[in-house]
């Protein structure tokens, strides 16, 4: 018997190792070859290189564009041309663990997000009040740092932010090397399909698709997914939005009525908690109108900027 049960754990190790080895997508290191390929600059912070694009006149405010759990900077494309061609000084990075930033061994909470950003500010001697604009979790990492650093923000845009979003996390991702496991083999390698459901019509966005796939070729995206996934029911972002709303910093909130992530209901939450946001309902578009209604979205934020 236990000859039998010897060669069963082992047959069952040899077949999840097969399987993880199968689902793995993270085959490349981010080097300084990879870097000199990409488009955009990097600057290297005490966590790692960051990718980031800055763009516009000097002598104007800087416009902060921070994107959501998964993405990257390319999914502020129309926002950050529509941004710059209105006269705006616009920056829009890569947060840690996404896109061409380095996935530092470190855990993904609001605590690095923010040292991120603040960091990447100081880097490159942005000084003045930024107006700050983000998306999913990226509206968390904004308010955050509102929350944090008042004097140093003169605006903050809410795109369809994820408040009340992950408030505990997922079985089994949870457990020690048992979630480590299910989240790289179960999840993780499904997360690029799974963000069809951001949009309304994903079928008119088939390039999002390719484009969003890049970045998970390079080691460390898994890992970072999973720590931030781990570290966000206790980011406690409510209550940073409640010492925001108590600031006279003005607010604009933007939201995908179709948005099935973050849905619509969640917006009377936020209002309650912020009364004195200016609040947008984006029709045809779900939890990135940004993204999948530019020609409305853009507009908007441009006029809220200039007022």
């Amino acid at each position: 018997m236990p000859m039998t049960i010897l060669i069963v754990f082992i047959l069952t190790l040899l077949v999840s190792l097969a399987f993880y080895a199968a689902r793995n997508q993270e085959q490349e290191e981010l080097t300084d070859s990879v870097r000199t390929k990409v488009s955009g600059k990097f600057v290297r912070l005490p966590d790692g290189f960051v990718h980031y694009e800055l763009a516009g006149p000097a002598d104007v405010g800087t416009v902060i564009l921070v994107h959501g759990f998964s993405t990257y900077l390319f999914t502020w494309d129309a926002t950050f041309q529509a941004l710059v061609d209105a006269g705006f000084r616009v920056l829009r990075y890569d947060l840690y663990g996404r896109g061409y930033s380095d996935r530092p061994a470190v855990v993904y909470d609001k605590d690095l997000f923010d040292r991120q950003l603040f960091g990447l500010l100081a880097a490159l001697d942005i000084h003045d009040r930024v107006d700050l604009v983000g998306n999913s979790m990226g509206g968390l990492i904004t308010t955050t740092f509102a929350a944090r650093h008042p004097e140093k923000v003169r605006t903050l845009t809410l795109i369809d932010p994820a408040f009340f979003f992950l408030e505990r996390v997922p079985f089994p991702l949870g457990i020690p090397l048992v979630g480590d496991y299910a989240g790289r083999v179960l999840a993780v390698p499904f997360i690029a399909k799974a963000q069809t459901k951001d949009f309304k019509h994903p079928e008119r966005f088939t390039e999002y698709d390719r484009t969003y796939r890049v970045q998970m070729r390079y080691k460390g995206f898994s890992r970072a997914i999973l720590s931030t996934i781990r570290s966000l029911p206790s980011w406690n972002a409510v209550e940073d939005l409640k010492r925001v709303s108590r600031t006279k910093i003005p607010a604009l909130l933007v939201w995908g009525r179709e948005d099935r992530t973050v849905p619509l209901a969640v917006s009377e939450k936020v209002r309650t908690i912020a009364p004195r946001a200016e609040f947008h309902v984006i029709n045809g578009a779900a939890h990135m109108p940004h993204y999948e209604r530019p020609e409305i979205v853009s507009p908007i934020i441009v006029r809220f900027l200039a007022e």
